[in-house]
């Protein structure tokens, strides 16, 4: 009889167990610790749509500066730096050193490789 009771004990706490898990899921540990997430930039005017060259990238992340430049067609390839604790998501800043466009700023949340077009207001 003592067995029996043992049994019926483990199959209840079993039973506990799998509902909490159908539940909540089973645990996730974090997705990143640290890395760089690479993003092409394909930078152009807002009122003409032709690529602009030397639109400088740079972000705010913890003592990152400097990205890169976009090269003659526009495009700027950079690895964005991203922590996956990090409470704030990376944002990234496109300044025209000359002075004829607007800067610009964005945030990532979204870090995926992909190429993402930003549209510059000329001044």
């Amino acid at each position: 009889m003592k067995w029996l009771r043992n049994i019926l004990k483990g199959a209840s706490l079993t039973g506990a167990l799998f509902v909490f898990q159908a539940c909540y899921g089973t645990p996730q540990g974090p997705f990143y610790e640290r890395g760089e997430a690479p993003m092409t930039f394909s930078l152009v005017s807002d009122v003409t749509g032709e690529p602009i060259e030397g639109i400088q990238v740079t972000t705010d992340w913890k003592y990152v500066g400097d990205l890169g430049t976009s090269d003659a067609d526009g495009r700027c390839r950079v690895n964005i730096p991203y922590e996956k604790n990090d409470k704030d998501s990376p944002k990234v800043i496109f300044n025209d050193p000359q002075g004829n466009y607007v800067q610009k700023d964005t945030i990532l949340a979204d870090l995926r490789d992909r190429e993402i077009v930003i549209k510059m207001h000329r001044k």
